[in-house]
């Protein structure tokens, strides 16, 4: 796929992702590996992205008071540290295929089938919050290290089931998680030990970082002034699906006839 045609896609990809707080590195991820790049380097090119893209939205959801620090705290608390521990894990190029594969299935799934949000929204004792944070922030943040996305698109669930707090605030936490978590994993993927190290081949992908960068913007702009969230998620969703299904299926292929 040649690059030009790559950071439009990734373009579209952020202006989608954004506009509902995430941060897009799944889809990211499955496009680079759609292409044909070397597996090693793919998580720190869709980290990278994800860096550029919610920062934009963290700066408008603070801005219009959807995000402050104590509310963003006790998710990210272990999930940093966890992150950065995946993100050092190496994997086989058939677990992380598989890994992303399944991840991006239940992402679409929970963006189809989200339910609705009550109206009788509910702030939990600090003790209550920080029981259900830490655990769930650390385990979303250490698959979010391995498989290089950000790991909001599986936060924003649990705080719509949970009744936490309110839309705007969720997209807000989530921007948030993504941005930490992000780096966190980034770091780990840098840090990682052997002999091949991405570092070397993410300055190469900067078109595709102009391009989330610009696209991000323009969707968290959109997404906390303009835009309804609902019919962004129903389409992306349709798209990382889509994705997903294809990298379960070659995941599965390689699996029964490798």
């Amino acid at each position: 796929m040649p690059l030009l045609i790559l950071a439009g896609l990734f373009f579209l990809t952020a202006i989608a992702y954004s506009s509902v707080g995430f941060g897009g590195g799944s889809t990211y991820n499955a496009l680079l590996i759609l292409t044909g790049m070397d597996y090693r380097l793919v998580p720190a090119i869709a980290l990278s992205c994800n860096i550029l893209v919610v920062i934009g939205g963290v700066y408008h959801y603070m801005r219009a008071g959807h995000l402050s620090v104590s509310g963003l705290m006790p998710y990210i608390a272990l999930s940093i540290p966890m992150a950065w521990l995946g993100g050092r894990l190496p994997v086989s190029e058939q677990l992380f295929i598989g890994l992303l594969g399944f991840s991006l299935l239940l992402a679409a799934v929970q963006m189809l089938l989200k339910p609705r949000v009550a109206s009788n929204v509910h702030e939990p004792g600090t003790v209550r919050l920080w029981m259900i944070a830490m655990p769930v922030g650390g385990a979303i943040g250490f698959l979010a290290g391995i498989t290089g996305i950000g790991g909001g698109i599986f936060l924003a669930p649990v705080i719509y089931l949970l009744h936490m707090t309110s839309p705007r605030s969720v997209a807000g936490i989530t921007s948030g998680f993504i941005l930490v978590n992000s780096v966190a994993g980034l770091a780990g993927q840098l840090m990682k030990a052997g002999e091949f190290s991405p570092s070397f081949g993410v300055i190469e992908a900067w078109p595709l970082f102009i391009a989330v960068f610009v696209g991000g913007q323009i969707g968290s702009h959109l997404g906390v002034y303009k835009l309804s969230e609902i019919w962004v998620k129903r389409l992306t969703a349709v798209l990382i699906l889509y994705v997903a299904a294809r990298l379960i299926w070659r995941w599965a292929f390689t699996a029964f006839t490798g």
